[in-house]
């Protein structure tokens, strides 16, 4: 191939282009969360995209094509409501209203170049020299800003799944806490990467090579966005929708409450990995709402945390009577899923660590 250098920089974004068209294409099998993985898969592919011009850049493809100058790989305002719409579709199992109205920006970016990308040559090297400028200018502004609008939008949906599921689920960590937040978290890592690089080369224009570091935030961002994405595919959210807020009359919520809690400890069901809110309330003999008003109005504590304060409880009893098995499998026992949320829950029941509690046990 005439002129063309397959460097360092080459190799690594050919790299993380192939393996998030091959994350993108296995996104589309699984049956659980079918909408929102291939909202992932699509924005993957976006991620692709924008690291394809940079990719073959680096290695002479527009020196030696100059045909392929406005080629439509670069879809830069599509990321942003894409990760929107794979947030949304997670949470409310569906895309957002109006969802439409979201990729008109990407639409009309995508137009701009593909009928940059179909002039003919002179014609093409004309308007290339003219508009770009403005284009890279006004384009990586409306990315930076979606950047936020989209993160500030998500991180609020959020907080209202969280508050949500706590008040129905024990297990409510797995959804709300890790996955979907540590996405929106990268997001904001990217920004400031991201706004730092566009206001510097608009002031003083940096050149291909001195925007590498971008590009491999870029390529970090999406591959990690691939792989934890692949990792929850299948993982059965609860749709918002489906998880419901009403709250019963008033009566008296705390004496309720210290009987279904004395109920829950006499039975053991804390031990129920994936105990729910509506599991527990077929346990005690009531319904969920009567439920969560009781631990909420009557005990001032939500679901998610009255369940591991009572985990929290059978393993600090296990550890005064001298159990000496590993701490996780004490833990694992007493219902708790993952290490972070015991060792949270039981600080935060106990005020010291799991470990040290223990060895205060040992003193006795």
């Amino acid at each position: 191939m005439p002129g063309l250098i397959f460097g360092w920089r080459t190799a690594l974004l050919t790299v993380a282009i192939v393996q998030l068209l091959v994350i993108a294409a296995a996104l589309t099998r699984p049956i659980a969360n079918r909408r929102a993985n291939r909202t992932l898969a699509i924005l993957l592919v976006v991620l692709a995209g924008i690291l394809m011009p940079w990719a073959i850049g680096f290695a002479g493809f527009y020196d030696a094509w100059r045909w392929l100058t406005f080629a439509p790989f670069a879809i830069t305002l599509a990321v942003a409501p894409m990760l929107w719409r794979y947030v949304t579709a997670i949470v409310d199992g569906a895309w957002p209203r109006r969802a439409g109205w979201h990729l008109v920006p990407p639409a009309l970016q995508l137009a701009f170049l593909t009928s940059g990308f179909l002039l003919p040559q002179g014609a093409k090297d004309r308007w290339a020299d003219t508009a770009m400028g403005p284009y890279t200018i006004v384009t990586d502004a409306g990315t930076v800003a979606g950047l936020i609008l989209y993160g500030v939008a998500g991180l609020r949906l959020l907080r209202r799944y969280r508050l949500r599921l706590a008040a129905q689920r024990s297990d409510d960590a797995r959804f709300a806490s890790l996955w979907l937040s540590r996405a929106i978290a990268a997001t904001l890592v990217l920004l400031p990467v991201w706004a730092g690089y566009a206001l510097w080369d608009a002031v003083a224009p940096l050149g291909y090579r001195r925007l590498m570091g971008l590009y491999v935030a870029i390529a970090a961002f999406a591959l990690y966005l691939a792989i934890e994405g692949w990792r929850h595919a299948a993982l059965p959210f609860p749709a918002l929708d489906s998880i419901p807020p009403g709250l019963p009359p008033a009566r008296d919520w705390r004496a309720a409450g210290e009987q279904w809690a004395a109920q829950t400890r006499a039975g053991g069901w804390a031990s129920d990995p994936g105990l729910s809110l509506a599991r527990l309330a077929r346990h005690l003999g009531t319904n969920t709402s009567y439920l969560s008003r009781a631990l909420n109005d009557g005990l001032g504590i939500g679901f998610s945390a009255f369940v591991n304060q009572l985990r929290s409880e059978t393993v600090a009893a296990a550890l005064r009577a001298g159990d000496r098995r590993d701490m996780l499998d004490i833990a694992f026992d007493a219902g708790f899923a993952s290490k972070a949320s015991f060792n949270r829950a039981f600080r935060t029941a106990f005020g010291q660590s799991p470990s040290a509690y223990r060895r205060g046990s040992n003193h006795e």
